[in-house]
């Protein structure tokens, strides 16, 4: 997923970077113990062999072993006072730079050090002090040792930022033997690993870098695209619009590219549908506007009361129909859109259906047609949805029914629990739905009427409102022949009860 890439690219530098910086502490304070562990040793066996040499060979031999290990060895007598020094007479074996004579490498390479050490939080050592060597106290380690008799190591931090190692190990006759040593080699060991992490940090940083860009190629690439069709959908040019389905992509990405593609294609429906009602619109409404407008102009040609009496009926005919048609293509239009916002609640079909009951006798009563109804258990047919919406449904399916019985007809509802769903039936006794038509009649504006059916009573909108009512319930419709062999067709309403 997109999120475990960022979080890779981003933990990964992190962790390089972290790890260098504690590597590099680590291994710096392994040589830093290294080096002042040897000194420890070297000043003991320095000491050791002082003490059996004789007096005169003190003194070149003090010379020599400092010039051998790169240290300066001194000698300070029980008062303290010192009385041998291994740079008496000899050249010194290290050299304590002064920074300000430094070129500005050296400058930077120290803030470097500097700023290394704060990051890690390293212990610093005290600053080395130079100042008279002749008494012991200008080094309180080998004063320890003159009184204890115990091998003390100290670190001191040189003018130039490098470690200065001292270790005073006693002699044996009453003295102590201070061995120093500036340790320029371990600043220099660890900033050519640091060097070295430094080249391991960048190749790190490139990789991040590529994998940045490819996280770029494969997440802000996609996303533009996808942005630019949905600035084309905004400004209307949804026909000519190609979202990209990004069918390799199994991420976030591929589900926004689909979903776009899936709400584009809807939109697509939406406005076809939306078209062709239009046309349809205007297609029903002009007949009665025009059957309106020629009976209107042939009022005033005409004198004969009994014609004019006709006309008038034509006008109030066609008006009836106009209002018909004009509330039924307002509801289905905004059915969508009610649907889409409406709560729904637990509707007990069968409490409904009971309660319009006497309605639908009523009606049925003008056309010698009897109304039947198979009341269901109590309770068992409830399902969640708009109870005003789902009644509407139900009884354009009845009025549909009661208009295609004949007369002493039976229309038989019935209601029941089947399994997840709730299955309404309506069945009547009329001719039945051809197979071939069984499909259109629930398309907006498609009528077939009985042939004794007075022209225009209907608005071909009833079975369309009845699917786009029960398709927001997502639940169905659907007509067929009855199961008794009878002529006659069978609605048949199945209602998910899960939502319930």
């Amino acid at each position: 997923m997109l999120l475990h890439r960022i979080l890779a690219v981003n933990i990964f530098v992190l962790a390089i970077l972290a790890g260098s910086i504690f590597y590099l502490d680590g291994f710096r304070s392994r040589l830093t113990e290294s080096a002042v562990a040897t000194a420890a040793t070297e000043a003991r066996i320095a000491a050791d062999a002082l003490f059996v040499a004789r007096r005169d060979l003190k003194p070149p031999m003090l010379r020599r072993i400092g010039r051998a290990s790169g240290t300066r060895l001194r000698v300070y007598d029980a008062g303290g006072r010192k009385s041998l020094d291994s740079w008496a007479d000899a050249a010194p074996t290290y050299q304590l730079r002064d920074p300000a004579l430094e070129p500005w490498r050296k400058n930077v390479a120290r803030r470097l050090d500097n700023a290394f050490n704060a990051i890690v939080g390293a212990p610093s050592p005290p600053d080395l002090k130079l100042e008279s060597d002749a008494d012991v106290g200008a080094w309180p380690e080998a004063a320890q040792t003159l009184r204890s008799g115990i091998v003390m190591t100290m670190l001191r931090r040189a003018p130039e930022g490098t470690l200065y190692i001292s270790a005073a190990a006693p002699v044996g006759d009453g003295t102590v033997l201070l061995l120093t040593r500036n340790a320029r080699d371990i600043r220099s060991v660890v900033r050519d690993e640091r060097t070295t992490l430094a080249i391991v940090l960048l190749v790190a940083v490139a990789m991040s870098v590529l994998l940045s860009l490819f996280l770029a190629r494969t997440i802000a690439l996609p996303l533009r695209r996808l942005a630019r069709a949905a600035h084309r959908v905004r400004l209307g040019r949804a026909r000519e619009v190609a979202v990209p389905l990004l069918p390799a992509r199994r991420d976030e990405i591929g589900l926004l590219a689909r979903a776009l593609h899936d709400m584009t294609q809807t939109l697509r429906d939406r406005i076809d549908a939306t078209e062709a009602f239009a046309a349809d619109v205007t297609h029903e409404l002009k007949n009665p506007l025009a059957s309106l407008r020629s009976a209107v102009d042939s009022l005033d040609r005409v004198s004969d009361p009994e014609l004019q009496r006709q006309l008038l009926d034509v006008v109030r005919h066609d008006v009836v129909r106009l209002d018909r048609l004009v509330v039924e293509i307002a509801e289905i239009s905004r059915l969508d859109a009610e649907l889409s916002r409406a709560r729904l609640e637990p509707v007990d079909i069968g409490h409904m259906i009971e309660a319009l009951l006497p309605h639908w006798e009523e009606r049925g009563a003008e056309h010698g047609v009897q109304i039947v109804f198979a009341r269901p258990r109590t309770g068992s047919t409830v399902v969640a949805g708009d109870e005003a919406r789902l009644a509407r449904a139900i009884d354009n399916l009845v009025d549909n029914a009661i208009s295609f019985s004949p007369p002493r007809g039976l229309v038989e509802i019935a209601a029941a629990e089947a399994g997840d769903a709730v299955i309404v039936t309506v069945e009547d006794e009329g001719p039945g739905v051809p197979a071939d038509k069984r499909e259109a009649i629930f398309q907006r504006f498609h009528s077939i009427r009985p042939d004794d059916e007075a022209f225009g009573r209907h608005s071909g909108l009833g079975l369309a409102i009845v699917r786009a009512t029960l398709e927001g319930h997502e639940a169905s419709v659907a007509v067929e022949d009855r199961h008794d062999g009878r002529s006659g067709a069978r609605f048949v309403v199945r209602l998910p009860v899960r939502a319930s």
